[in-house]
């Protein structure tokens, strides 16, 4: 990354690196991120790698996780924990080739439990690795151009960008402009190609990390493009947010919006989430340095000390989002234009087929909470194989966990929509709206933070709202419903029209009037509440809509108006 925006000053304005949080002293002391990794790696005694390397790992996008299903008998056995590792790969914007999908395919069946997961951030996760094969996936990545790089840590994870195939040549200018955003904020360190592919450590002429320094960022930092009228990535939700403005089908440039987060704890006030504020507009040939900008600002001004106050919402809330403002400014040396006019008007996908504006033909697959999976009813990942076996385009993960076969030419779609049929694949968009609108993280029993079930857990809570909205004659009307196993909103429940966070199994948090398209928060209705709880509040909720709803009311919109709680209106919410 480019050093003009001023140098790594985030111990001279804050403290001293002896009085920084143990995390700071952890990365200034790792010799940028090497760590005892490749010591870890090869110890035999343990599944395990050491407690610090353990840290430093999310900069190469892998988490240590271990069973927490049977981590209570293993325990009582004084076994240590069926440790195993998450790697999450780097991709922005969701689009990979066949050949890259057929490596990870590959890659999935061998070392991570036969299934491969789409997330939330447009990437695949590989659960269930052993230590001992971590290698051998990311060198398996490397063959197909993939790899790891800051898709954890902190630093900017996996960059995001609208899927719309539809419009064919907006899209394709904005993607390349996230891959490029991608590749100028990746860390630089060569510790990566020494850990993972076994390269010679190479002297460098000046710093290694010109511009995270030793201590990086104090948090991690996440970026998204958005192309109206589509807020898919929920743009509100990043750091930092770019929403195209486009004419006659051409970028233009962005409005850039600064702040977002929704990670929180629960019965920690100081903690909440937070929509972006959209501070201005640049013309896209200025896109990089205002990403150096404002990344800077975040670098040297965002809390050391205080991790749970670390992300770039607090430093805004802090110093005030007209400071931060103008420290852009500053560092970019010209001032911001104000916003363009722009409609944001969903944040779901548009299920089945349509065709873009070059002719060609996509498929949007509905894939439930993006689990890629064998089941007797839809062997999907054996489909999704024999598809890329053919495929001449390209695959595109949705930020709703779902994935459009893309750029398929017209007399290539029977072969396609044969394969769909044979593998059960055309029946998954033949699901409720509430359930095609769904998302959930994966929580138990791989995350350490869930406290609660998530993944495993919603597709049975969805059947069960089904009823109740069969009842009330709701069955085909958009709800948008996300469900997390802990507070911290991986999944992006509290934009969701019905929020579920987990407090304790079988205990959720209930939210509710969150803005369909992704503009507003929601806000909690009951707390520390059960199925049955949650079911009986949801009847009462949805009939009460059902019969007094206004034309084209938004579920979310009714929840505020019937008074069953407050509009968020500042862009965050502090725990009541």
């Amino acid at each position: 990354m480019t050093t003009n925006t001023q140098p790594d000053r985030s111990r001279d304005l804050s403290q001293p690196l002896d009085q920084l949080g143990a995390d700071e002293t952890l990365k200034a002391d790792s010799d940028q991120l090497r760590g005892t990794i490749k010591e870890s790696l090869v110890d035999e005694v343990t599944a395990a790698v050491a407690a610090d390397d353990a840290k430093l790992i999310k900069f190469f996008g892998i988490y240590q996780q271990d069973d927490r299903d049977i981590r209570d008998e293993r325990r009582r056995q004084k076994l240590e924990p069926a440790f195993t590792f998450m790697a999450r790969v780097r991709l922005p914007g969701g689009v990979c080739s066949p050949s890259q999908w057929l490596k990870l395919d590959e890659l999935g069946r061998a070392y991570a439990g036969d299934t491969l997961r789409l997330t939330t951030r447009q990437t695949f996760q590989l659960h269930h690795i052993m230590k001992h094969d971590l290698r051998t996936v990311i060198r398996g990545m490397r063959e197909v151009l993939l790899d790891t790089k800051a898709a954890c840590g902190d630093d900017t994870r996996g960059v995001m960008c609208t899927v719309n195939p539809n419009l064919s040549r907006l899209h394709a200018q904005v993607h390349a402009l996230a891959v490029r955003a991608s590749d100028h904020a990746t860390h630089k360190t060569g510790a990566y190609d020494e850990i993972w592919y076994g390269a010679e450590r190479r002297p460098t002429k000046g710093p290694e990390e010109p511009f995270y320094g030793r201590t990086y960022l104090p948090r991690k930092f996440k970026i998204g493009f958005a192309i109206p009228p589509s807020n898919d990535i929920d743009v509100y939700s990043q750091d930092l947010g770019f929403i195209a403005i486009a004419r006659d089908g051409e970028l233009q440039g962005f409005n850039v919006a600064i702040g977002g987060g929704l990670g929180r704890t629960d019965q920690a006030p100081k903690t909440y989430p937070r929509l972006a504020s959209v501070i201005g507009y640049v013309p896209a040939d200025r896109l990089i340095e205002t990403i150096d900008a404002v990344m800077s600002v975040q670098r040297d001004y965002g809390d050391r000390v205080d991790r749970a106050h670390a992300r770039f919402k607090y430093t805004i809330d802090d110093k005030g989002l007209d400071w931060i403002t103008e420290e852009i400014e500053r560092r970019l040396g010209f001032p911001l234009a104000p916003a363009e006019p722009y409609e944001l008007t969903s944040n779901g996908d548009p299920l089945g087929w349509s065709t873009g504006e070059d002719g060609r033909e996509h498929c949007t697959l509905f894939i439930q909470n993006g689990r890629v999976i064998n089941t007797p009813e839809h062997p999907m990942m054996d489909g999704l194989r024999a598809i890329a076996e053919v495929h001449k385009g390209t695959f595109r993960i949705t930020p709703n966990q779902n994935l459009i076969l893309s750029d398929i030419e017209p007399g290539d779609r029977p072969a396609i929509e044969k394969l769909m049929a044979e593998h059960g694949l055309d029946a998954l968009e033949r699901r409720s709206a509430l359930r095609r609108n769904s998302m959930a993280c994966v929580a138990l029993p791989t995350c350490g933070l869930a406290m609660a079930e998530s993944e495993r857990y919603l597709p049975d809570l969805v059947t069960k709202i089904e009823t109740l909205l069969d009842a009330h004659g709701l069955k085909e009307e958009p709800i948008t419903i996300r469900m997390t196993g802990c507070p911290n909103g991986c999944a992006r429940p509290y934009i969701s029209e019905i929020g579920l966070t987990g407090r304790a199994p079988g205990k959720y948090n209930l939210y509710l009037g969150g803005g369909f398209h992704g503009q507003r928060l929601n806000k909690m209705y009951l707390e520390n509440v059960g199925e049955p709880e949650i079911l009986e509040a949801l009847d009462a909720t949805l009939g009460h809509y059902a019969r007094e709803r206004e034309p084209g009311e938004r579920f979310g919109d009714f929840a505020i108006r019937a008074g069953y709680v407050a509009e968020v209106t500042e862009g965050r919410f502090f725990n009541d």
